[in-house]
C-alpha cells in the first residue's frame, strides 16, 4: 500500500516542473476566453465605429459606381480611384482590426501569460504514432470538449432564438421602413443580437477558466518518490552530502592536527578535553590552535608529547578554553590571566629542562571565571601532568 501511495500523483508541481512545462510550450490556455475577449471586442468596436465605417464605404460605392463620359473613354481615373478607395478603407477599418490583433495579444496575459519557446517546432516522430492520438479521442479532455462544444451551441443558439423572438414585432416592422432607414434599423438590430450572445459567453468562460487551471496543475502533479528524487538533484543526495561533510571534517581535523607540534602548551581535562594553545610576540593575545573532546582530545595529547610540547592539566581552564573559543581565534580576554600563569610556568620550565636551576611550581588556582565552566559547581583540582 505505501507503494501504491507512493506512486499515486498527490503532490502538487515543484516550480521545477512548472518552468520545464513552460519550456515545452505546456502553459494554461482557455479558449473560451480568447474567443469571448475578441468577440466582444469587436461587437463593441462595431457599435462605436460602425457607423461611420458604413458611411464611409457607402460613399466610396457610390463614387466607383458613378461614372461620367470621360471615365468611360479613360480608364486610367477609374484605376486611380479604385486604389484611393482601397487604401482609404483600409485606413477607415485600422482602429477595428487593430483593437482585435491588441486584445487577442493581451488575453494570454490573463492565464498563462506569453510564452515564447521552440520546443514545439522540434521534429517529434512520437506524433506520428496513431496509439496516443486514438486515446486523447477517448479521453476525458475530449469528453469535456464536446461537452463545452454542446453547452455553447445551446447557450448561443437559445439567447439568439429568445432575443429575436422578442424583438419580432421589430423586426417585421422592417418590411414597411425606406429601404436606407430599414438598413441602418436591421444593422443595430444585428449588432445588439450580437452583443447579447457574445455576452452571453462570459458563463461558459467563468467555467472554462477555473476548469482549465485545475486541468493543467492536475496532469502536473508529482508522486512523493518524484518530489524526492527531484529534492535530490536540486539539494544533492544525503549520502553524498554526508560523506562531504565527513571528508570536510576529516580535512579540517587533519590541518589542526598538523598546528599541534607548533603549540607552546597543551591544556587537559585530563582526558575529555584538550586545548593546545599558541603565543608569539606578533599575536595580540593566544589563540587555540587545537581543540577536542575524548578520543580526539587522547590524540592531540599523543601528538603533543610526540612533539615534546608540555601538557599541563588544569580541568576548569581546559574546559573553559574548549566552550568559549574556537580554531584560530584569540582567547577570551577574561582568560588572559590564567593564559598568562600557565604561559610563564611553561617558559620556566623550557628554562629548567634546559639549564637546570630550581624547579617551577605550576599554579595551584588558575584565575578562571565560574561563568565560563559549564562545569564550575564540581569539585576541581589544578596539577601538572607529566611533561616532557
Amino acid at each position: 500500500m505505501a507503494e501504491d501511495s507512493d506512486l499515486e500523483r498527490t503532490e502538487p508541481a515543484s516550480a521545477k516542473r512548472l518552468s520545464m512545462a513552460r519550456e515545452d510550450g505546456n502553459i494554461p490556455r482557455s479558449r473560451e476566453l480568447s474567443t469571448f475577449a475578441v468577440t466582444m471586442t469587436g461587437v463593441a468596436l462595431l457599435m462605436v465605429l460602425g457607423g461611420k465605417i458604413a458611411r464611409y464605404l457607402g460613399d466610396t460605392m457610390q463614387k466607383l459606381l458613378t461614372f461620367d463620359q470621360s471615365t468611360v473613354q479613360n480608364t486610367e481615373p477609374v484605376l486611380a480611384r479604385f486604389k484611393e478607395s482601397i487604401f482609404g478603407a483600409l485606413w477607415e477599418l485600422a482602429p477595428f482590426f487593430g483593437g482585435l490583433a491588441l486584445v487577442a495579444l493581451f488575453t494570454p496575459m490573463l492565464i498563462g501569460g506569453w510564452n515564447l519557446t521552440f520546443k514545439a517546432l522540434e521534429p517529434n516522430f512520437g506524433k506520428l504514432n496513431p496509439l496516443p492520438g486514438i486515446k486523447r479521442l477517448v479521453s476525458i479532455n475530449s469528453a469535456t470538449e464536446a461537452l463545452k462544444a454542446i453547452l455553447k451551441s445551446l447557450l448561443i443558439g437559445g439567447i439568439a432564438t429568445w432575443y429575436i423572438w422578442k424583438e419580432r414585432d421589430e423586426i417585421i416592422g422592417l418590411l414597411a421602413m425606406p429601404l436606407e432607414s430599414g438598413a441602418l434599423k436591421l444593422t443595430d438590430l444585428l449588432i445588439r443580437t450580437f452583443f447579447i450572445v457574445t455576452a452571453s459567453l462570459i458563463l461558459l468562460v467563468a467555467i472554462d477558466v477555473p476548469y482549465q487551471l485545475w486541468s493543467y496543475y492536475k496532469k502536473l502533479r508529482m508522486t512523493k518518490e518524484e518530489v524526492k528524487q527531484e529534492y535530490k538533484e536540486a539539494e544533492g543526495s544525503p549520502e553524498v552530502k554526508g560523506r562531504i561533510r565527513q571528508m570536510q571534517r576529516e580535512a579540517a581535523r587533519k590541518r589542526m592536527m598538523q598546528e599541534v607540534p607548533k603549540a607552546n602548551v597543551i591544556v587537559t581535562n585530563p582526558t575529555h578535553f584538550a586545548v593546545a594553545l599558541k603565543y608569539d610576540e606578533n599575536m595580540r593575545a593566544p589563540q587555540i590552535v587545537a581543540k577536542g573532546s575524548l578520543k580526539l582530545a587522547e590524540k592531540i595529547i599523543d601528538t603533543g608529547k610526540d612533539s615534546r610540547v608540555p601538557v599541563m592539566r588544569s580541568p576548569r581552564f581546559a574546559r573553559a578554553l574548549y566552550f568559549n573559543a574556537e580554531l584560530g581565534e584569540d582567547i577570551p580576554s577574561a582568560l588572559y590571566a590564567a593564559a598568562a600563569q600557565v604561559l610563564a610556568y611553561v617558559y620556566q620550565l623550557q628554562q629548567y629542562q634546559s639549564v637546570g636551576g630550581v624547579a617551577p611550581v605550576f599554579p595551584d588556582k588558575l584565575e578562571v571565571p565560574e561563568e565560563l565552566d559549564p562545569y564550575s559547581k564540581r569539585p576541581q583540582d589544578s596539577a601538572p601532568e607529566e611533561s616532557r
